[in-house]
């Protein structure tokens, strides 16, 4: 008998959390333009996911204080259904995305929001993206800032946590 298979689509939302800011800004600051600066979360199974300084949350999509999103990427479908991500997201929480492993440039939104992509989809997050850190590091100013910067956890309000614990959003 054949089971004809589900498939659920894979949505990156993302978000300039300066609005707008650091296009005007940074060529000042950094000597060169930034178009945002950029917080992700993957969106499936009727719920946005994303990492931040409590861990792993989730809200209805949309539903943190950032409001809806600038854009929204395509990523493709999955046939992972609730239940086995649930349980991969459990993990995750436990294990490579605890609150306290947050760091701003090196493992942050982006990071997981690639993570679970590629997990999803076997497909990345756009690169302009993931590269930002790179590029912020990459100036005098940037560097300047790192030290002040890394100690930054960026947890939007209005989610909330599910690390470790499976089912209870």
């Amino acid at each position: 008998m054949d089971q004809e298979n589900t498939r659920f689509s894979v949505k990156l939302y993302i978000y300039d959390l300066s609005k707008g800011m650091a296009r005007q800004l940074s060529p000042a600051l950094l000597g060169k333009r930034l178009d945002g600066i950029w917080h992700t979360a993957i969106v499936i199974h009727g719920e946005e996911f994303f990492f931040g300084g409590e861990g792993i949350s989730s809200c209805p999509p949309g539903g943190t204080f950032l409001g809806q999103p600038n854009s929204i990427v395509d990523l493709g479908e999955t046939e992972v259904n609730e239940d086995l991500f649930m349980n991969y997201l459990t993990s995750l929480g436990e294990s490579t995305y605890r609150g306290e492993t947050y760091k701003l440039f090196e493992h942050n939104c982006n990071t997981f929001s690639n993570e679970v992509a590629q997990f999803l989809t076997g497909s990345k997050i756009p690169s302009y993206i993931t590269d930002l850190p790179s590029e912020v590091l990459s100036t005098p100013f940037g560097q300047a800032l790192l030290p002040l910067l890394d100690s930054v956890a960026i947890t939007p309000p209005g989610s909330s946590s599910i690390n470790g614990h499976y089912g209870q959003r």
